[in-house]
């Protein structure tokens, strides 16, 4: 059979880089064939399929902030890249890579899965900024896009709110590679043995804010410290943070690592008692399946992306957001009864080998794309 070519189109950042690299690193060579175009100030190692060869990678001027003048570029860019290169399909990634792929899906004829992981619209701080940001998406939901979303939660505000037909969606969950190996780490550890952590950059996404708050709820009874690791890029709420860590009278408590590798990340977790979680909202986290790999129970909010992962009461507790009170229970709970909390890791590596384990999954994604083709 005649080998399926593939455009990803992204933002290679964060958990979209990790998602494409997991996808690239494990679909069959035999029938798939790769072209990676990204933007041109995010990741700086190059992309490799299963066999570990290099694949080909164009890259664009795709930033995360709104520019009239380097979105045309990239569209254009893109256009000329696809036109060149002829695809099959194109999968489009995050929101950036979904506007650049979905506008050259339309202008070249070729059919689009878009993977949000997380709808720009959550993003919004403002009404006004959602309506517009919700309308952007509805409009580049028409035409031959095809909604590949990253949960089920994904997949339910796909249809709810974006209006995209049922017909028009699938679904392929976020998965990694077991972690059969935990390397030493390549920064000086500055933290206690003990302590909790979460991976994500002060934003408004990551609610940071509500986390310290319940590190202070903690420790009124509890010696708690708390790891936070993901400074650096587009940490917009780090002063807040900062702040409030001062105003409560936390430093002692918290450490806050800026951008570091994987291999550091996947350490600090697995070390961790327990993996916490704030956010707003999530496509499907993948620091939370690490940590599900990694057999790390979960105490986080209960919005999309994390209530596709923690189970509440079986691997973890999902907390209504910003119920600081609650929230602080169930890490108390899980820290004294020895007994939940093995329960509670042993389910932590079930779910994420039943759900998560890409070597299990990929397939899956396989057969979708061949789908698309028929």
């Amino acid at each position: 059979m005649k080998k399926i070519k593939i455009a990803h189109i992204l933002h290679s950042v964060g958990g979209v880089d990790v998602s494409l690299r997991q996808i690239l690193h494990n679909l069959d060579t035999k029938n798939f064939e790769n072209i990676v175009i990204h933007g041109d100030s995010d990741s700086i190692n190059g992309f490799v399929d299963k066999d570990g060869r290099s694949i080909v990678d164009y890259q664009l001027p795709i930033y995360r902030e709104i520019s009239l003048k380097s979105d045309f570029q990239a569209i254009l860019k893109a256009w000329k890249i696809v036109r060149k290169e002829k695809p099959d399909l194109i999968h489009s990634h995050s929101t950036k890579g979904g506007v650049t792929g979905r506008i050259v899906g339309f202008l070249t004829g070729i059919k689009v899965l878009h993977t949000p992981q997380a709808f720009s619209f959550l993003s919004a701080e403002s009404k006004i900024k959602k309506v517009f940001f919700l309308g952007i998406e509805k409009l580049l939901s028409k035409g031959k896009t095809i909604l590949l979303a990253s949960s089920q939660s994904e997949l339910n505000r796909a249809i709810n709110e974006v209006g995209f037909p049922k017909s028009k969606t699938s679904l392929f969950n976020n998965a990694i590679e077991p972690i059969d190996q935990i390397l030493d780490l390549s920064i000086t550890k500055t933290w206690p043995d003990q302590y909790l952590c979460t991976v994500g950059r002060p934003c408004y996404q990551k609610n940071i804010e509500e986390l310290i708050e319940v590190l202070y709820e903690l420790n009124k009874t509890r010696d708690v410290h708390l790891v936070i690791l993901g400074l650096g890029h587009h940490a917009d709420h780090i002063k807040q943070v900062e702040d409030l860590i001062t105003k409560l009278n936390l430093k002692s408590k918290v450490t806050l690592l800026s951008w570091t590798t994987r291999e550091d990340v996947l350490n600090i977790i697995s070390k961790s008692k327990l993996y916490l979680s704030t956010a707003r909202y999530e496509g499907l986290p993948y620091s939370v399946i690490e940590s599900l790999a990694l057999s790390i129970p979960g105490v986080v909010s209960d919005c999309d992306g994390n209530r596709d992962l923690i189970i509440n009461g079986f691997n973890g507790y999902c907390i209504k957001e910003n119920d600081t009170e609650e929230f602080s229970k169930k890490i108390i709970e899980l820290l004294q009864n020895e007994n939940k909390y093995d329960k509670f890791s042993k389910n932590a590596k079930e779910t994420f080998e039943k759900n998560h384990n890409i070597y299990q999954k990929i397939n899956d994604l396989e057969s979708i794309y061949i789908a698309q083709l028929k």
